[in-house]
């Protein structure tokens, strides 16, 4: 049985400028016919991604690298080899199978599995001499076919949770690309929201008594808004591209479930230290197809001094989920929720009362239906 995951959740965020555009301003969006600010869906990825290392969540081998240093990556793992002989070995093979370097780097983001990558190393080792013979010859001339399978052959995603879970795309070698099993949207504010600003000052600590005025003027944007964030997971894709280990695609919805709640901005923390949790964290296990809820505040949540604007959007929330659920969603749907707010409706879902119980429930649920 197919199972969407998809994740709700209601997190407001003190005064901050968690994700900024080209001038440094809190990047923001139209919806609804009102300005949003908005935390781009890549802002969230890669908090996701920093979460899980800083906890642990995923073992390094089933971890992921993002990078341009694909060379120098490689030529540190041959320890044994001389580095700048391992250099040209390295160009070689990657020039052979269709990767191009320009000043040492990738032309592109790679993101590659630390099992590809100990893979490719080992590969380079193997192939040591054969190599020696390709490192002389132009890029178009440096195709080895013998090379070019044994590369397809190694980047398999490399049981790499989070290169299963967000995909890539490698333009060099379009086999090797993974569709993703989760997608994660832009998080937007709940409500209408306006744009202030911080006129700042820092003192000169050494400034003589004789100098009057600040060291230094300047100005910060930032905001403050409820946000409504959302993610669907396909379990049966993301097995697929763990190599259908259940065991290791388990583990991943596990840490993942933690991750996407801890996951919190870097931009301008240390100015703001904005390091506020989700009030609401809604699990739903969908059998139709995803449902985001988005809508629900299509019209703008409005203030009111007698309750919060996390627990009015949470209420707005479980709203428009009965409407649409009545139309759209298969009867034996399911929510896990744990709710800080107290609007979600205590008897639609199954209540936990910690991250850890959320994530456990989440993981029996699934694991469940996979038995089926």
């Amino acid at each position: 049985m197919r199972v969407f995951v998809e994740y709700h959740l209601i997190q407001n965020f003190a005064p901050s400028n968690l994700n900024r555009d080209d001038t440094g301003s809190p990047k923001d969006a139209l919806f609804g016919g009102f300005r949003r600010v908005r935390v781009s869906s890549q802002c969230f990825k890669r908090s996701i991604r920093e979460t899980a290392e800083a906890h642990d969540l995923i073992p390094r081998e089933h971890r992921g690298v993002r990078t341009l240093q694909l060379l120098n990556t490689l030529v540190a793992r041959l320890t044994q080899r001389d580095p700048e002989e391992a250099k040209g070995k390295v160009e070689a093979a990657l020039a052979s199978a269709g990767f191009k370097l320009k000043d040492g780097k990738s032309e592109y983001l790679l993101f590659l599995g630390e099992q590809e990558l100990d893979a490719l190393a080992q590969l380079v080792e193997q192939n040591w001499d054969a190599l020696t013979l390709e490192a002389g010859k132009k890029k178009k001339e440096a195709k080895n076919a013998d090379i070019v399978k044994q590369v397809r052959a190694v980047l398999d995603g490399g049981k790499a949770v989070d290169v299963a879970l967000f995909g890539r795309m490698l333009a060099d070698m379009p086999a090797a690309n993974r569709h993703a099993a989760c997608q994660v949207a832009h998080a937007i504010s709940t409500h209408k929201v306006e744009r202030e600003f911080d006129y700042f000052t820092a003192v000169d600590d050494l400034q003589s008594e004789e100098q009057t005025g600040a060291g230094m003027i300047g100005l910060v944007e930032f905001s403050s808004a409820t946000f409504y964030r959302y993610a669907s997971l396909d379990i049966s894709k993301l097995i697929e591209n763990l190599q259908n280990d259940r065991d290791l695609a388990l583990a991943a919805l596990t840490a993942f479930t933690e991750a996407m709640v801890r996951a919190i901005p870097t931009g301008k923390q240390n100015s703001f230290a904005a390091n506020n949790p989700p009030a609401f964290i809604g699990v739903c296990l969908r059998y139709a197809s995803p449902l985001s809820l988005a809508n629900a505040f299509e019209k703008p949540v409005t203030p009111r001094a007698d309750k919060a604007l996390s627990a009015l959007s949470v209420d707005s929330l479980a709203q428009y989920e009965e409407q649409v659920a009545q139309v759209y969603a298969a009867p034996n749907d399911q929510w896990i929720y744990l709710d800080l707010s107290g609007a979600w409706p205590k008897e639609k879902g199954d209540c936990a009362a910690s991250l850890a119980e959320l994530a456990d429930k989440v993981r029996s649920a699934v694991d469940a239906d996979l038995e089926r």
